[in-house]
């Protein structure tokens, strides 16, 4: 059970209208790395957790990226103003303009509608952990890129917040991923000699030795030296 909060989990201003802009935020709304795929990979992903601990960090996250998803789409709103021009829109999307009236719809940047094949569920822990990491350092660096292409300081702080809410989950993620490194697939890891072998098969050289694997292990950033 979902229950909507009518305040946003923080607050949303700009600075002035940027029609423009709102075409790159639709990234986050509507992209392969962006705020609605988050949240449906996560909580899909919780369906079959058996780990009690780990299914409530999948719907917490989850939930919360339901929550970015929400602020992302209010400055989006903000940030297209009120009037239908498809000439304030120099690249990417302009059906925003000409098809829904402005409302920020599923698509990414380029007008590419949102698909469920952005979502990763493989039933098996790790692999999901691994994904989920994975996920959140491509959000991050979204959110890095867009922050770079904005002086208005209102967006600035929005992303800012929904950039370093990313490295938190991203964390808790490792957190989580360390408490069952040894379980599902990870548990054959690198049992063999053939996961031991370097095949060199390209030029100029070689550059790594063989390989020495072992379980997969993140520590959480306050422990990192």
């Amino acid at each position: 059970m979902f229950k909507h909060d009518k305040k946003l989990l923080g607050d949303v201003k700009v600075d002035r209208p940027n029609p423009q802009f709102a075409v790159l935020m639709q990234e986050q709304l509507g992209g392969g790395n962006g705020e609605l795929k988050a949240a449906l990979q996560y909580i899909s992903q919780s369906f079959r957790v058996k780990d009690e601990a780990i299914k409530d960090l999948f719907l917490d996250i989850g939930a919360e990226e339901l929550s970015h998803m929400e602020m992302v789409a209010q400055t989006i709103n903000l940030l297209n103003g009120h009037q239908v021009d498809y000439n304030t829109t120099q690249a990417g999307e302009i059906q925003t303009h000409v098809l829904s009236g402005l409302s920020p719809v599923l698509i990414n940047s380029s007008g590419a509608p949102w698909t469920a094949d952005y979502v990763t569920v493989t039933g098996d822990i790790v692999a999901d952990l691994l994904s989920n990491i994975a996920s959140e350092q491509r959000a991050k660096v979204v959110y890095e890129y867009l922050y770079r292409q904005i002086n208005d300081k209102y967006v600035r702080n929005t992303i800012d917040f929904l950039l370093n809410r990313e490295e938190a989950h991203n964390a808790l993620f490792r957190e989580a991923l360390n408490r069952v490194k040894d379980t599902a697939s990870n548990k054959d890891f690198g049992v063999t000699q053939d996961s031991k072998l370097y095949f060199d098969l390209s030029t100029p050289g070689r550059f790594f030795n063989n390989p020495d694997p072992t379980p997969v292990s993140f520590e959480a950033p306050s422990k990192q030296h």
